[in-house]
């Protein structure tokens, strides 16, 4: 049965090697483009991105095959070969070039790099076929002596992305990061020594130093300010890149105690702004070593990308001077010349893109003090400064709000329960930093770190003395916790909303509610980057309960009234002890914790304000107990999701010593005599 007319069918013949072979051209095109676009976007449209990744190396690979396939004819028995034969064949080398892959995105996730051995394989059997391809047409025309240098170009630019692929994955990125093996004190010499003091009749005990640095000081005093300042944010983030080895947190490796008193004492005088645009430029990097051929930014890499832009481009010439194309068809040639030119364009277009990389920006600022390149240089790092690392967005949703829209949704998690991505303010940023810098005096010895990391808000709670009466709502499973302090600050955000005469404005109570509906959407949405727990059970029973209350109420699509209502029914008795366990819905203990909240401006006498900064510090610690739990993975992965809030709080943590991540300390025996 002929399922396909047969004119389509032939038309399909004549046209499926130059359909897929510009296809792969095209879908080369859109990864140089928009492979970059993940580091600091969050569009739903890159999703497509996606498609064009995984459709690049399987179109490139099947035409590949489809021009393997091609039969030679034979006349009177001797082998002749069509000329459009060869020029097809002309293509093999093009797309080795394609399977090499772009600058801007070699991996889509982190698992594409630990399937390095697979990408291996390919490159063996791609440039073999591919080969195979250039062998059978060869008939010693100028052609294929061109075909030879791409074909090498082709190989060189598969083997580098192989070898970014091992480089990045986890087991050969963790050995990377190894310090050269330490024996350690000569442990027989110091006992030879021990024993020798001993038996002259000496009295000797064994005393310990603790090797610590404690007058760590962070100074970076640029000789010519009008240059540096516009790179000195790039640089303080390379250093801690590079010489201080933070990206070891990526490789689940501990920090050593000098990198972090050492990165104490620079964050410590650093403005929120300021510190957190040193972690976005950090994060970058760590994105670029992932994700891109970033590792190749070396002497050894432009050696090979300046072989490979030389070798397309003189091809290209080449082609156009010596190749009579009279004797092909005329499409096959435009299809070539769209190949020359499309891999011309690529290589530019890469050697463009790396030029205004933060890896050469920071390259170029190294060249201030030659006088001649200021007016070059200067703009350059000028608009480097204030280029975009990461989205600096976040989402946040709102578990009550879906309830009283209009028409109701009986799943609100998969309505519209959360507003458009939106901007991180600078003054949520302020009040983060400034609770880390207070966290971080704490933070000097591995037993305090560790307390600090695993602190949930009671910290907040135990200073303000409050521990006792609210330890319930933060002792319990963590998502258990986000659930009731997200719904408690609904109910007291819009009750002195209602109180104060819509008049009420505070920044803690702005961030307090921000935070909330942020920690509430990476549990809905992010939830592998929280602790474990039965959060979807959770919220389906809370959600139900909210249903069924709204609708006895009578208060569906009006948010200030139900809020209302919620605060007003009486929680005397445990919700847990009329319902039992059988529900996990904890729509009413948070309407108790609303309530002793509320209740602190009458029996505390605490001012509104006050209360929100209690609010808003216990968020905050909620979100650094996420982000120091969340493992680095996890962390890694949001790099190409246009970053997350939380991965940055994480990495700043790490940076001013609050983690679980560093050593104990460094100590060695001594003798003491008498």
């Amino acid at each position: 049965m002929q399922i396909f007319p047969e004119n389509l069918s032939i038309l399909w013949n004549l046209w499926e090697i130059r359909v897929m072979v510009l296809s792969s051209l095209m879908l080369q095109a859109i990864l140089m483009l928009f492979g970059n676009w993940r580091k600091f976007c969050t569009s739903k449209w890159l999703k497509l991105l996606w498609l064009a990744y995984l459709s690049a190396d399987w179109v490139a690979t099947v035409s590949l095959s489809i021009l393997s396939s091609s039969s030679n004819s034979k006349e009177n028995g001797i082998k002749s070969v069509d000329p459009n034969q060869v020029l097809s064949a002309f293509w093999a080398p093009f797309l080795l070039l394609h399977l090499g892959g772009q600058d801007t995105i070699t991996a889509y996730s982190l698992e594409d790099n630990e399937l390095w051995w697979r990408h291996l394989l390919v490159l063996v059997v791609q440039v073999t076929i591919a080969f195979y391809v250039i062998l059978r047409a060869w008939t010693d025309h100028a052609l294929n002596y061109l075909a030879i240098p791409i074909f090498a170009s082709g190989i060189i630019k598969f083997a580098e992305r192989t070898w970014v692929f091992r480089s990045a994955s986890s087991k050969h990125f963790r050995e990377s990061m190894f310090a050269e093996p330490d024996p350690g004190p000569n442990y027989a010499k110091f006992m030879d020594e021990y024993l020798s003091k001993k038996n002259q009749g000496l009295e000797v005990n064994l005393g310990r130093v603790i090797e610590v640095p404690t007058g760590a000081d962070y100074s970076f005093t640029p000789t010519a300010p009008n240059i540096i300042s516009n790179a000195a944010n790039l640089q303080h983030a390379h250093h801690f890149f590079e010489a201080q080895f933070f990206k070891r947190l990526f490789a689940d490796l501990v920090l050593g105690i000098s990198e972090i008193f050492y990165s104490q004492s620079f964050f410590k005088n650093r403005s929120s702004d300021e510190a957190f645009r040193v972690i976005e430029i950090e994060l970058g990097f760590m994105y670029d070593l992932f994700y891109t051929k970033a590792v190749l930014y070396n002497a050894k890499g432009a050696f090979l990308r300046f072989i490979s832009s030389v070798t397309v481009i003189s091809v290209s010439v080449a082609f156009l001077i010596t190749i009579d194309t009279h004797d092909y068809k005329r499409e096959n040639v435009i299809i070539t010349y769209i190949l020359l030119a499309g891999a011309v364009i690529l290589e530019v277009s890469a050697g463009i893109k790396l030029l205004c990389s933060d890896w050469a920006m920071l390259w170029l600022s190294k060249f201030w003090e030659v006088g001649f390149l200021y007016p070059v240089v200067s703009p350059l790092l000028s608009s480097s400064a204030q280029r975009k690392r990461w989205s600096n967005m976040f989402t946040r949703y709102n578990l009550l709000r879906p309830f009283l829209e209009e028409k109701p949704a009986k799943i609100p998690w998969r309505s519209k329960m959360s507003k458009n991505p939106e901007e991180v303010p600078g003054e949520l940023k302020e009040l983060i930093f400034q609770q880390l810098l207070k966290k971080s005096k704490s933070a000097t010895e591995f037993g305090a770190c560790k307390e600090l990391c695993a602190r949930r808000g009671d910290w907040v709670l135990i200073n303000e003395g409050l521990h006792e009466k609210l330890r319930w709502s933060i002792e319990e499973e963590f998502d258990k916790s986000i659930l009731l302090w997200h719904i408690a600050t609904d109910i007291c955000y819009y009750d002195d909303m209602k109180k104060y005469s819509n008049k009420f404005h505070d920044s803690n109570c702005e961030d307090s509610k921000m935070l909330s509906e942020y920690m509430f959407y990476l549990l809905v949405k992010r939830p592998f980057m929280l602790p474990n727990g039965i959060a979807k059970i959770r919220l389906k029973d809370t959600c139900a309960e909210a249903n069924k209350f709204f609708e006895q109420r009578n208060c569906t699509r009006n948010y200030e009234l139900a809020c209302e209502n919620l605060l007003e029914v009486s929680t005397v008795i445990r919700p847990a002890e009329i319902k039992g366990d059988k529900s996990k819905s904890v729509l009413f203990d948070a309407c108790r914790l609303a309530q002793a909240l509320q209740s602190l401006e009458k029996k505390e006498k605490w001012e509104n304000t006050k209360k929100w900064e209690l609010m808003s510090h216990v968020w905050v610690e909620m979100l650094c107990y996420a982000a120091s739990q969340c493992r680095w993975n996890h962390h890694g992965q949001q790099l190409r999701r246009g970053g997350e809030l939380l991965t940055h709080v994480w990495f700043l943590m790490a940076h001013l010593g609050i983690t679980e991540q560093r050593e104990k300390g460094h100590s060695r025996a001594m003798f003491n005599v008498w």
